[in-house]
């Protein structure tokens, strides 16, 4: 009897041993000629982390809970590899050179939590408007998945176009709406980094305002400030758009008027170069100082359109002359201004991807400028600024250019830090389930995607704002009424810096820091009216029924008196209680 007692205790040791065990996997990254492949970026499946191989061995070491597990690795230039491992045994990769008839990039994600199995991707049109089809993060079990990742990208197109729409009096379509750009267009609740740190981050935990048994977690990232005595040279090729197509007073007319705005706050070490395509491509200004602003600003007033549009061609050649006036140290960067319509040469997302994707190891960054309505080719102004390594704006009108290319100049042009974001890994104790609001995945990176990441350039000054909604646990609910203090999520922040495959990483931890609703500040609050505009003009299955005006009664009490962008958004909402009513979804 004692003898079988003794075997049972020992199988359950070694069964609690073998689940507590950690293993470290090592190994190292090669191209087929054997040599060392650094900053290769490695996804664990199991972990749901990113880690990347080291800068001059191309080895890596990462400690793994599991025996087995699944590895993805990829680097631009390369095949990406998806392949399963014993967390014990040295792994030797070795990565194929893509060569021109497989080198399309992967859609990637900009947020992962799991696999999905998705329909493949589909447009959704408005007129001759394109959008990617997107579709909304889910409800995720916090103890099966507790790490999720986001993209910190800046775009702020989204909330333009859909003032445009709006004041129009017209619907919006759904997937034009894009949740995580509607509430950073506000650049909201910035607070400036300490000492010599690139980055702010903080969060804060509160009630949700429109389920009661969920709560709100704010995540918030703030990047520094570049002195604008220290700016670097900048070498801007304007790539305009001066095709039949942009012949509208809000096409053309409007990015002349942009443009020249833009022109007048140029120094003399800056250098302005002018490229345009219609009908055929053409260098319309050599290379020319920005103390010669009068020359310039003649050079764009004589912009006129015509013929078709040689998107494609226009894109070579104005990244090949960004290269030949390259400023080492500066800021390099293609403003390409357009409606989107390409119809000569290479005019699918795919193509153009793979053409911006090439480019964007010289260097040289992308700026999108998106105009015009009913010929808007959203879909691809995103795929070329995310694979450019830049961002996207949508101008409806010539106070969204200023406030663009003037006003929020050094977010617009100037980037602290490229392919950033963010990992969270929920504490499953206090949190039982979350979903990241916005940050929504395009149906065709769903399908085809192998879980990787697509990292987003960060301006200067600029602040991303991440919102969760979570259910949190009976634990997390006492927490809160003794106002104690635990562990919620460690987060790590990934970036690389000025296009450098130097990976960089900041560690915070988010405690369960919770305050009523009611008392935190008037921006998160401002930005939680904002989440919920998004969310009822999407029609989100995740947003229960709420009426217009009780947005507005949320909004209303933070918008800033002489805020002209926070009180246009009061009336934005006005506007689309008569459009939508109040009717409620079946």
């Amino acid at each position: 009897m004692f003898f079988k007692k003794s075997i049972i205790y020992c199988l359950i040791f070694l069964c609690i041993n073998h689940t507590q065990a950690q293993y470290y996997l090592r190994g190292e990254i090669k191209d087929e000629k054997n040599k060392p492949l650094p900053h290769a970026k490695i996804f664990v499946h199991g972990e749901k982390k990113i880690h990347y191989s080291e800068s001059n061995t191309g080895s890596f070491g990462i400690t793994e809970k599991r025996l087995y597990d699944s590895l993805t690795i990829s680097l631009d230039g390369y095949e990406t590899q998806t392949i399963w491992v014993k967390t014990d045994v040295w792994l030797v990769v070795k990565l194929k050179a893509r060569d021109d008839a497989n080198s399309k990039r992967q859609p990637k994600l900009i947020s992962i939590t799991k696999d999905q199995n998705r329909d493949a991707f589909k447009a959704l049109a408005t007129g001759d408007e394109t959008y990617f089809q997107l579709v909304e993060n889910e409800v995720i079990d916090a103890k099966a998945y507790a790490n999720t990742g986001f993209s910190l990208n800046v775009n702020k197109a989204s909330y333009s176009n859909v003032r445009r729409f709006i004041n129009m009096g017209n619907e919006v379509p759904t997937d034009a709406i894009r949740t995580e750009e509607m509430v950073n267009y506000f650049n909201l609740g910035y607070h400036t980094p300490g000492g010599d740190s690139l980055f702010s981050v903080q969060s804060q935990l509160t009630a949700c305002p429109w389920n009661e048994l969920k709560k709100l977690m704010f995540v918030n990232v703030s990047a520094k400030k570049i002195n604008l005595e220290n700016v670097p040279p900048g070498n801007f090729v304007f790539l305009i758009d001066v095709s039949g197509s942009m012949d509208m007073p809000n096409r053309l007319p409007l990015l002349k008027a942009a443009f020249q705005l833009f022109v007048k706050n140029l120094r003399p070490i800056d250098t302005i170069s002018i490229v345009t395509y219609g009908g055929y491509v053409q260098i319309w200004l050599q290379p020319t100082s920005g103390q010669n602003q009068k020359e310039i600003l003649e050079s764009i007033e004589s912009l006129e359109a015509y013929g078709d549009t040689p998107g494609e061609s226009a894109i070579r050649v104005a990244y090949q002359l960004a290269k030949k006036t390259f400023i080492k140290g500066g800021n390099n960067r293609v403003i390409l201004a357009t409606d989107g319509d390409f119809n000569v040469g290479e005019t699918s997302e795919k193509a153009l991807d793979e053409i911006i994707s090439k480019q964007r190891l010289t260097g040289v960054y992308l700026t999108c400028l998106g105009v015009g309505m009913g010929n808007l080719k959203d879909s691809k102004l995103q795929t070329l600024a995310k694979n450019g390594n830049g961002n996207y704006a949508y101008l409806d009108d010539i106070q969204e250019a200023e406030r663009v290319l003037v006003k929020e100049l050094t977010q617009t042009f100037y980037a602290v830090a490229d392919d950033a974001f963010m990992n969270v890994n929920f504490n499953s104790s206090l949190v039982k389930s979350y979903r990241l609001i916005g940050f929504d995945n395009k149906k065709e990176a769903l399908v085809d995607n192998k879980n990787l990441l697509e990292g987003g350039e960060i301006g200067s000054g600029s602040n991303v704002l991440a919102i969760f909604e979570i259910a949190p646990t009976d634990s997390l609910i006492k927490i809160n009424s003794s106002h104690s203090i635990q562990l919620l999520a460690d987060m790590d922040l990934r970036y690389s810096i000025n296009s450098a495959h130097t990976n960089h990483s900041l560690h915070y931890m988010a405690t369960s820091n919770f305050i009523p609703f009611d008392s935190i500040d008037n921006k998160m609050r401002l930005a939680t009216a904002i989440t919920m505009f998004s969310l009822k003009l999407k029609k989100s299955n995740y947003f229960p029924y709420k009426s217009w005006r009780s947005i507005k009664r949320l909004a209303q009490p933070c918008v800033e008196e002489t805020n002209r962008l926070q009180n246009e958004f009061l009336k934005l909402i006005d506007k689309a209680e008569k459009i939508y009513g109040n009717k409620k979804r079946k």
